[in-house]
């Protein structure tokens, strides 16, 4: 099964109707579920329903053999954190089906970290969908390390207050 995913927030009609469309022509022929949120596109050729909650949307994740959603950092984290293949388009402004295109830097950096795939448009699925087939998205690596360093560099430098010259 592959499961779509857009979020809650807002409509990603570009989205869903590139994957309907894939759907009702062939080149999806897996069942697909569909989480729309409050879009208006009504998907004729997949099952759908508007929002999932909780322990129904892990299980839609869990279950999914791949995913394909928007280039929310929630998004990505889930598929991050149960291994699965996503495949994500970012909203666009332009578009408005975001408030800026943040979504594109999102996008880009976790496919750098080979994360994720990413089709910059509607016309690029087709493609990219044909790459997720066989996608192995590369497990996160955790730095806590790191990280606890630069927490405590940032924490020494407000302890020890401005510098003083």
């Amino acid at each position: 099964m592959i499961f779509v995913t857009v979020g809650s927030r807002y409509g990603f009609d570009r989205l869903v109707r590139a994957v309907d469309e894939m759907v009702g022509a062939g080149q999806i022929r897996e069942e697909v579920t569909a989480q729309i949120g409050v879009g208006s596109y009504l998907p004729k050729h997949m099952h759908f329903e508007r929002f999932i909650e909780g322990e129904r949307f892990d299980a839609r994740v869990r279950d999914a053999h791949r995913l394909i959603g928007h280039a929310g950092s929630g998004t990505i984290s889930l598929a991050v954190a149960n291994c699965k293949p996503l495949l994500v388009m970012p909203r666009r402004k332009r578009f408005h089906e975001h408030v800026n295109d943040h979504q594109v830097a999102t996008a880009r950096k976790f496919a750098e970290l080979r994360h994720v795939l990413t089709a910059d448009d509607a016309a690029d699925l087709p493609r990219r969908f044909n790459q997720l087939r066989t996608f192995v998205p590369a497990r996160r690596v955790a730095h806590a390390d790191e990280l606890a360093d630069r927490i405590g560099a940032f924490l020494r430098s407000i302890a020890d207050g401005p510098s003083r010259v």
